[in-house]
C-alpha cells in the first residue's frame, strides 16, 4: 500500500509541477489543483493511514490501535481552502481573458506598443 500511495503522490506532484509550468493560463489552473490534491493525498498517508488502525470509536470501552484524526481534519480543511482557491483563480483568470483578450500567461501583461 506504501509503495502505491508513493507512486500516486509522485505522479500528481509531477504531473502539477509539469502543467504549472506551462504557457497557457487553463494548465496551470489544473497543475494547481492537481498539486493541492498530491499535498492531500501525501498528508493522509503521513497520517498513518494503514488496514490496522480503527476509527477512534470506543467500542464496548476498548481502545487498541486507531487512527489519528488530526490529519483526517487538516484534509478537509485542505480541500475546502483548495476549492476556495480555484474559484478566486477562475474569477481572476475570467477577468484577465475578458481585459486582455487572451489566456497565454507571457502575453496578459503586453501592451499593443511593446514588443
Amino acid at each position: 500500500m506504501a509503495l502505491f500511495t508513493s507512486i500516486l503522490v509522485f505522479l500528481l506532484v509531477a504531473s502539477g509541477l509539469y502543467l504549472v509550468m506551462r504557457r497557457h493560463i487553463y494548465e496551470v489552473l489544473l497543475g494547481v489543483i492537481l498539486l493541492g490534491h498530491g499535498v492531500n493525498v501525501f498528508m493522509i498517508a503521513m497520517g498513518g493511514w494503514s488496514d490496522e488502525t480503527k476509527p477512534p470509536i470506543l467500542i464496548n470501552g476498548e481502545a487498541t490501535a486507531y487512527a489519528d484524526a488530526l490529519p483526517q481534519a487538516l484534509i478537509l480543511t485542505a480541500i475546502v481552502i483548495g476549492f476556495a482557491v480555484t474559484a478566486f483563480m477562475v474569477v481572476l483568470i475570467l477577468r484577465g481573458y475578458e481585459v486582455t483578450g487572451t489566456v497565454e500567461v507571457g502575453e496578459q501583461g503586453r501592451e499593443e506598443g511593446e514588443a
